[in-house]
């Protein structure tokens, strides 16, 4: 019954990781080099809906298809996106922000338990907003790191422009997660 349970999270993974592939191509392209797209939406979401292991699992396939060739870094490969590309920091963010925010639901909203409605769209509200600050931190550190910009020019370029895209995003996430948590619980436990 336990290889059930992990072959059914296991798919789920697979799943995630291509729609995280997905949604480099799904984006609009800003004059500083860093489109918005949905792809940080997916990972994130994979974090909130597989949990803290199988959502980072998601976000660690998606990373290894870049680093081996496949364009999913919006639109670039290699291991050099990876580690010295614009967008690297928000890159490792997916993974980060996969765990924590995971983990954030593990803790206070685990798939199990009833929770009144107010609660659950509080507490996943939390989970996704921490997310989106782990996510943004991580690709503000490592734009000031590989791009050599002071702390206000990467916020300028890295955060500013993206803020209300990621209101709607955060919005989405909440919606979704709310939608189709309980089915991925009900499927997978």
């Amino acid at each position: 019954m336990k290889n059930i349970k992990i072959q059914k999270n296991l798919i789920l993974s697979a799943l995630f990781a291509a729609l995280i592939c997905v949604g480099c191509f799904i984006q609009i392209p800003l004059p500083g080099g860093i489109p918005i797209a949905i792809q940080d939406m997916m990972a994130m979401l994979s974090g909130l809906l597989l949990g803290p292991v199988f959502g980072a699992l998601s976000v660690i396939v998606f990373l290894v298809l870049g680093v081996i060739g496949l364009p999913v870094f919006t639109g670039k490969a290699g291991i050099a996106v990876l580690l010295n590309g614009p967008t690297s920091g928000f890159l490792w963010g997916y993974l980060v922000s996969a765990i924590v925010g995971g983990l954030f639901l593990l803790v206070f909203l685990p798939g199990g338990k009833s929770h009144s409605k107010a609660k659950q769209y509080v507490l996943i509200s939390l989970a996704a907003l921490l997310e989106t600050v782990v996510l943004f931190a991580c690709g503000i550190a490592g734009g000031m790191m590989i791009m050599k910009m002071s702390f206000a020019k990467t916020l300028a370029a890295y955060l500013i422009p993206f803020i209300p895209g990621n209101i709607i995003k955060i919005i989405l996430m909440v919606f979704l997660t709310k939608k189709i948590r309980p089915v991925i619980y009900g499927y997978t436990h």
